[in-house]
């Protein structure tokens, strides 16, 4: 029986530690690495359309979590560049295995607060609203004016929405803006699915 022990032990230490480290990364961004699903990724896609970008795009994916965007985008938009950005090692991992083949998909494993993303044509992104204000004032910063941002849940709650698909998935609707999105003191009512 003290064989079944370190066996169990083998098995269990690993998937721990895979578990702390998602944690740990999450307390550390506020954003836990989520998947976007075949819905949702639809609707990301069909705003990217709607913003007409060049054939040889650079789309940008901040925080790629798992990959499904990412790839979902790659495959999409065949002769862009798609950029998948994760800081947590076990979901980058997780991403890399998914997107092998994918020609036109590079991911990374860094935070993207400390990317350079002056050469984006496009951004995507799943994050969480507290992280919002700071990737406007990052976006701010780094776009060239005119670049389509989509914000898949939560968007950015000071600027103004160009387009939107309200059948997104289980958190609400997908957002579509023009970089540098003009500054609204307007808010959205509770019910408008704005997170």
């Amino acid at each position: 029986m003290p064989g079944h022990g370190l066996l169990a032990l083998a098995v269990l230490a690993p998937v721990l530690g895979l578990c702390i480290s998602i944690l740990v990364f999450q307390g550390l961004t506020g954003v836990p690495p989520m998947s976007s699903n075949a819905t949702e990724a639809v609707d990301v896609i069909t705003l990217l359309r709607q913003a007409a970008l060049a054939e040889g795009a650079v789309i940008y994916e901040l925080g790629s979590g798992w990959g499904s965007l990412a790839v979902a985008l790659a495959q999409a938009f065949p002769q862009a560049k798609v950029r998948g950005i994760e800081i947590s090692p076990f979901p980058y991992w997780v991403s890399r295995l998914r997107g092998r083949g994918v020609a036109n998909l590079s991911l990374r494993r860094r935070n993207y607060f400390d990317c350079d993303l002056s050469d984006a044509q496009a951004v995507t992104c799943y994050l969480m609203i507290r992280s919002m204000p700071r990737l406007a004032a990052l976006l701010d910063r780094m776009l060239e004016p005119g670049t389509p941002v989509v914000t898949l849940s939560f968007w950015f709650r000071d600027r103004e929405v160009a387009a939107s698909r309200a059948s997104s998935g289980l958190l609400g609707a997908t957002a579509l803006y023009y970089w540098p999105a003009p500054k609204t003191a307007a808010r959205l009512a509770p019910d408008s699915g704005h997170r």
